[in-house]
């Protein structure tokens, strides 16, 4: 029984492009970049900024307990001293549904909306920031419901009885509508726009910024705060930033049409067997649970979340089993990165890279560390960076292509650093921030060193996940707040901030900070 559908990815991409008028005339004509935005805050251009990072926590309450609101209170002293918040995918649990952004979204990250004192008559799709939000897309956000609940959903049927136990998905009567929620939550929904003239006037009223590449949307804090696509770039304080969205380019790569790839394909289909079993079971005996009793509250909380991780799990599966000759890749957007991060290293004014996207290329999570797509993302990634490398050569000196990596989609906080790769990957900086309030998941058994091929390509120096068993069991929800230091090498001081839940209370803290 599945839980969730995936979109195809070219159904993403092409819905995507309507939502937000893809090169229609108007935007044409106007020499309008609908992959750039300009932050307007008459402080983008000070050396000196901090901003703040969370990524995983589009849940509502835990039982007895509610992590994602105990993050966003976590900021909330960082909030005038901190530019802006970068999230980094999985905004809303666990179809992405409009119904469950109130909830999920709306109600923590109150502090930073206009009228968040009053927060309940906040439509999710007339959000203004009055402190950044610039989110990415994560898979969860793309997430629908498969066609047995959808039509359960016209009958008038509440999803979650069709659940043989007590676990709460946060559910509805529908999933994103392949990302549209997403779309009208955060971009700059042009289909919306009927009439020529209202589209005109509205290019010629939000996309008067000018940079390099031409006309774009201006990002008014506290008036418009829209973004102009699911992917974009922006320029703050000398550091280019670019968002991506990996949904796109994390289709796993075929596998072979040879005897050895029918023994993975059979190999994959019992392992995917076995994880449905798996799913069942904890299903099942969630049925037995007590949601009023403290300590099965926290077992189906558990429960959940362990059946929530399956499924994640078997989608992967899917992908690779559904994969061919014909898997589609994101190219368009790829071949933009490659030619935007040429760009910025052409460009004296800028003194740093960043890219943040929800699919981490390397991680030590249990469940996210060999996935299909964390392959899958690392080589495309990897391919775009040499390019860039075979480009730019000896103009980057003794510096990595990109000072910072920030990823989402494991249920951690980890911070990892690339050797020698043997590619433009190398001496990257990568920090997975996706704890911030959904289920947090532990490292795998095998230790901090990730290996390619035999050879070690990357180190974790840093992972807060779950730990310890039973009632010493600790749940340590997290976020950042990164200080970017002035100079044309910037440093960047990375200052982890955690909620942890342990034996029925919270315990905050901020951990040593580190510097990259």
């Amino acid at each position: 029984m599945k839980l969730v559908s995936d979109p195809a990815i070219a159904d993403k991409i092409r819905k995507m492009n309507q939502r937000v008028r893809w090169q229609d005339p108007a935007i044409m004509e106007r020499g309008i970049d609908q992959t750039q935005l300009v932050l307007d805050d008459k402080k983008s251009e000070e050396p000196e900024f901090s901003f703040l990072v969370v990524g995983d926590s589009g849940s509502g309450a835990h039982p007895g307990h509610n992590p994602q609101r105990q993050v966003a209170k976590l900021m909330q002293p960082h909030q005038q001293e901190c530019s802006f918040m970068l999230h980094t995918g999985d905004v809303v649990y666990l179809v992405g549904s409009s119904e469950y952004y109130q909830k999920n979204f709306i109600k923590p990250y109150r502090e930073f909306l206009l009228g968040g004192e009053d927060y309940r008559r906040i439509a999710y799709d007339q959000m203004i920031f009055k402190q950044p939000i610039l989110p990415v897309p994560g898979n969860h956000d793309y997430y629908d419901l498969p066609l047995i609940y959808g039509l359960a959903s016209l009958a008038a049927m509440p999803v979650r009885h069709l659940f043989p136990s007590k676990l709460n998905f946060d559910v509805g009567a529908h999933g994103s509508w392949k990302g549209d929620a997403y779309a009208k939550a955060f971009l700059d929904y042009l289909k919306a726009f009927m009439l020529p003239g209202d589209l005109a006037r509205h290019l010629d009223e939000h996309y008067t910024a000018k940079t390099d590449t031409g006309r774009c949307l201006r990002y008014q804090p506290g008036q418009f705060t829209r973004l102009p696509n699911r992917y974009y770039s922006f320029r703050y304080g000398g550091i280019d930033f670019f968002a991506l969205d990996s949904n796109t380019f994390n289709a796993p790569l075929p596998l072979p049409a040879t005897q050895e790839g029918d023994a993975s394909r059979q190999e994959l289909s019992k392992r995917r067997d076995e994880l449905e079993r798996q799913k069942m079971q904890f299903m099942e005996e969630s049925a037995k649970l007590n949601p009023d009793n403290h300590s099965e509250a926290e077992k189906l909380d558990d429960s959940q979340h362990q059946v929530s991780q399956i499924e994640e799990m078997i989608v992967d599966i899917d992908k690779q089993l559904g994969s061919d000759e014909k898997t589609v890749t994101d190219i368009d957007q790829l071949e933009w990165l490659k030619h935007r991060l040429i760009k910025s290293w052409n460009t004296a004014d800028v003194r740093g890279r960043i890219i943040y996207f929800h699919h981490p290329p390397y991680v030590s999570e249990t469940t996210k560390w060999n996935q299909s797509q964390t392959l899958a993302v690392r080589d495309r990634l990897r391919t775009v960076l040499n390019a860039v490398a075979e480009v730019v050569g000896s103009n980057t000196g003794d510096r990595p292509l990109v000072d910072l990596v920030l990823n989402g989609h494991a249920h951690c906080l980890e911070h990892l650093e690339t050797v020698d790769t043997g590619s433009a990957d190398s001496r990257i900086h990568w920090i997975v921030c996706g704890g911030s309030g959904y289920s947090l998941r532990r490292q795998r058994t095998e230790g901090p060193d990730l290996m390619e091929d035999q050879k070690l390509v990357a180190h974790s120096r840093l992972f807060v996940g779950r730990n310890g068993n039973g009632s010493l069991k600790r749940r340590p929800y997290s976020c950042l707040r990164i200080d970017v230091k002035e100079g044309s090498t910037p440093k960047f001081i990375v200052r982890p901030l955690v909620a942890e839940w342990y034996q029925r209370e919270w315990h905050n803290y901020e951990m040593q900070s580190f510097q990259i």
